[in-house]
């Protein structure tokens, strides 16, 4: 009897299972489904928001389409995650500044704290989408994922690259592994760490990589595969997370080649420079006359670090030059534009010049 009873309770389920379906399926449905991770695109401009002039043109305006746009453009995305935009700016990336990186940071920070998003999504010109990733990478404090994305085509070309890095970003965004590993590019079907990865060709879709220590990992259709995670700095784990200055110090780039003289430093210093990076011929070196303008201003006080122009390796401290006599710091593996970006961050907290080389050397 008791078996009997057993059955005819099973075979209730059952059909009680089976007919749930013919009868109110939206709300039991509704119920039943996982909410879709959230997703907060912020958008810059860029090429990715490029228009051509006329179709097949090769010139473009960059930041011509508005976040909304580029969102309706990616089909299936909605699958991923519900999704949402915010625009930030509008502009070519050869015309980022501090203030948009300010109010940028500011507002990853901000949904970082907000517990209905998921992840952030940042859409970017490439010229300087390196230095934006980086700066970001060392002021935002929390462990969601924050992608960088962009394209090499505007949105107008034949075969646009945007929509596919923007729905490959996006899934990056909601990957539980991409949590805590500080800010990603994602372009090409690759992930990139944002301190790791630099452009390298001034055309090419395969533009973005990682010289020095490799790709973070790859995304093919919406599903991310990692490599090895970070292990210098970044994120909640940096000195400058979840501080963001209301400005940022004075830092220039002075670029080494045959036959230069002091008179970029001279420029710098009457511009204000607080810092100067030394974009270095080889092992991050430059002529007489301008390693020994450069020690001056160290001896001034300007924070001077040297880097490479080179494009990859390591400019480390004592080797090529002697950094304890000149005064300088070496950048180690980032290279000028990012050792610029660090320099600003280190100089918003210390003039003291051996605590700036620890920050090179840990970030």
């Amino acid at each position: 009897m008791t078996n009997s009873r057993s059955w005819i309770g099973t075979l209730a389920v059952a059909v009680v299972a089976a007919w749930i379906p013919t009868v109110g399926l939206p709300q039991a449905a509704q119920r039943l489904a996982p909410a879709k991770p959230t997703v907060t695109i912020l958008a810059t401009g860029g090429t990715i928001a490029g228009a051509q002039p006329k179709p097949g043109e090769a010139g473009y305006k960059a930041g011509s389409f508005s976040v909304e746009s580029l969102i309706s453009a990616v089909p299936g995305m909605e699958k991923i995650a519900a999704v949402k935009g915010e625009q930030i700016a509008s502009i070519g990336s050869q015309d980022m500044n501090d203030a948009v990186w300010i109010k940028l940071a500011r507002r990853v920070n901000e949904l970082q704290k907000d517990p209905t998003v998921d992840g952030i999504v940042i859409t970017h010109g490439t010229d300087t989408l390196e230095e934006t990733g980086y700066f970001l990478d060392l002021v935002v404090k929390g462990d969601k994922p924050v992608v960088l994305v962009g394209s090499m085509r505007p949105a107008t070309a034949i075969s646009a690259d945007g929509p596919m890095n923007l729905y490959n970003g996006t899934a990056v965004a909601v990957d539980p592994a991409a949590k805590g590993r500080g800010a990603l590019i994602v372009l090409n079907d690759d992930i990139h760490y944002a301190r790791e990865a630099t452009k390298t060709n001034s055309t090419s879709l395969q533009t973005f990589a990682s010289p020095n220590r490799g790709r973070a990992g790859i995304v093919l259709f919406g599903k991310a595969s990692f490599y090895s995670p970070p292990v210098p700095k970044h994120g909640s784990g940096s000195a400058f997370a979840g501080i963001v200055p209301d400005a940022l110090p004075k830092v220039f780039i002075v670029y080494a080649h045959a036959n230069v003289g002091p008179e970029f430093v001279d420029a710098a210093l009457a511009a204000g420079a607080k810092g100067i990076v030394l974009a270095g011929v080889g092992d991050g070196n430059g002529t007489d006359p301008l390693i020994q303008a450069l020690s001056a201003a160290a001896k001034k006080g300007v924070v001077v670090v040297r880097s490479t122009r080179v494009g990859s390796g390591t400019v480390a401290r004592n080797v090529e030059l002697d950094d304890d006599k000149l005064g300088f710091v070496a950048a180690m593996e980032l290279n000028p534009p990012k050792a610029r970006v660090l320099l600003q961050q280190a100089l918003t907290r210390t003039k003291d010049v051996a605590q700036i080389q620890k920050y090179f050397d840990e970030y």
